[in-house]
Parts: C-alpha cells; structure tokens; sequence
C-alpha cells in the first residue's frame, strides 16, 4: 500500500459518506417517493449492469446470501420510502443510520458469539442515548409521529440485517466486486417491478418530472458504495467504518439547510452522540 494512498483514504471516506447523505437527500427532494426510488434503482442497476461484464461471477455458495440480502433489500426500500414520507429527512436519516452499528454490533454478540468489547460497552450507550435524543428532540412524539419512527428504526433495522447476511455472503463468494455488482444488479429490479404492478403505463409519465435527479442519485448510490470498497482495500476497516458515519452529522445538516427543517441544539447533539458512540464502537477493540 502506498504512502499516498493511505493519506487519500480519510478523504476518500469523507466523500463516500457526503455522496450517501446527497443520494438520500434525493430520495427525499422528489415528491413521489415512489417514483424517486424507482428511478434511484434504476440507476444503480444501469451502474451494475456494466460492472458484472468485467467481474468475476460470484462462487455457488454466495448466492443463498445474495437471493436473503435482496428480500431484506426489498422491505429496506419500503421502510426508507415510508420514513422519508412521514418525517424529516434530518431526523429520519440519522435514526435509520445510526440503529444500525448498534444492532450490527449486538447481533455479532449474541449470534455469532463475537465478544462485547470495550468499545462495544463504552460505544453502544452512547448510540442508545443519541437515538432517544433524535426521537425526543421535538418533545414526547405523538401518535402522529410514531408511525415516522417506527418506519426510521424499521430501516435501520434492515440495514443491520442485510449488513450481516452481506458480510457473511461475501466471504463465499470468491470475489467482493462480484458480489457486490451482482447484488446491486439483482435488487435493483424488485422496487421497479412492484411499482409497475401497482401504477401500470402511469408509472412511465410520472417518472418523467423527477427523472434526472432520481437517476443521479442511484449513479451516487453505487459511487459512495465504491469509495468505500477503495478505502477499505487501503486502509484500517476500523477507522473506515467509523469516519463514513460522519453521514449521519452531514444528513442533520443538509435537513436544516436544504429542506430548512429545524436543526437544533438537541437534533446536532444527539447526531453527534451517535456519531460517537460509532466511533468509540470501531475504534476501540480492546
């Protein structure tokens, strides 16, 4: 690995983690959500189409995780579409990212036997208090707002999930490019499907006005996606893992400033909160 390399890869992380905050600002810009999504799929998937021509095939063994990973994709996408409907952007994106570490995290303990720890025992609380932070920054949440978290949590939940069964997958694959192209390949294909089935010839007119900005958004999607797998080849998986986190700060921020949703003391506090507590979480494996 190369000095200069190594020194690109904070930077590189920094990217891929504004690229993921931009590609869900997207989502939630376009009116439909549907719709957005719709078109975010088929720009990664027009992405992956390319790239599985110049990867190997992914081994046999790997395809049990990859057919499991795109159930869990699916019900990802409706959850994400359910919470960028109901809530703000600002407060459903840091929730949904930050549920994940926390879950992944207590998943890896009580199923695969991996021990807690320190950081795992100083990081998940600290997870935890940042996350009733965000769901309390607006006072005690009415029935009204309920089902928005709900759908937040349901997606980190989600993210967990297919986090563990892709992490599994890929170690039987053979090949990480190939998996990964495959994967954006097969769950690209679902969220078109099921809205053609419920919209019919419709869906084609309504795809138009948000055309642009949702295909550039699945371009950004598979991108971020890319940065990462770079800087994880050069650098400390660790401290990757962690630094793409600082999403959830950027998210809280393009809320207030794009959407001009209310910021905050206590929305920044408890996004930095989480964000430290992912930190301490991969960083401090003693």
């Amino acid at each position: 690995m190369g000095s200069g390399a190594g020194a690109a890869v904070p930077l590189v992380v920094l990217a891929a983690a504004a690229l993921h905050a931009t590609w869900n600002a997207l989502a939630h810009a376009i009116k439909d959500k549907l719709v957005g999504f719709v078109l975010i799929s088929i720009g990664y998937t027009g992405c992956s189409a390319v790239l599985v021509c110049f990867v190997p095939f992914p081994d046999a063994a790997a395809w049990p995780f990859l057919c499991t990973s795109l159930v869990i994709q699916v019900g990802y996408m409706g959850l994400l579409i359910m919470a960028y409907r109901l809530g703000d952007f600002g407060q459903m994106y840091p929730i949904a990212r930050g549920t994940s570490p926390l879950l992944v995290a207590l998943a890896a303990a009580a199923l695969l036997g991996e021990p807690l720890t320190l950081g795992a025992l100083l990081g998940l609380p600290l997870i935890c208090l940042g996350l009733v932070g965000l769901a309390l920054a607006d006072g005690i949440p009415g029935r009204r707002q309920l089902p928005a978290l709900a759908a937040a949590l349901g997606t980190g939940t989600t993210i967990a999930g297919y986090t563990v069964v892709d992490g599994s997958g890929v170690r039987h694959s053979g090949t990480v490019l190939g998996y990964i192209a495959w994967s954006f390949l097969c769950q690209g294909l679902p969220i078109p499907l099921i809205a053609w089935r419920l919209r019919g010839r419709a869906l084609l007119g309504q795809l138009r006005p948000a055309l642009w900005t949702g295909l550039a958004g699945g371009v950004l999607s598979m991108t971020a996606y890319g940065l990462v797998l770079w800087a994880q080849d050069h650098g400390s998986l660790a401290a990757v893992a962690a630094l793409r986190e600082t999403s959830i700060v950027i998210g809280a921020l393009i809320g207030a400033v794009v959407f001009h949703e209310r910021l905050g003391r206590r929305r920044m506090t408890a996004s930095a909160t989480v964000l430290a507590g992912i930190a301490v979480l991969e960083l401090v494996r003693l």
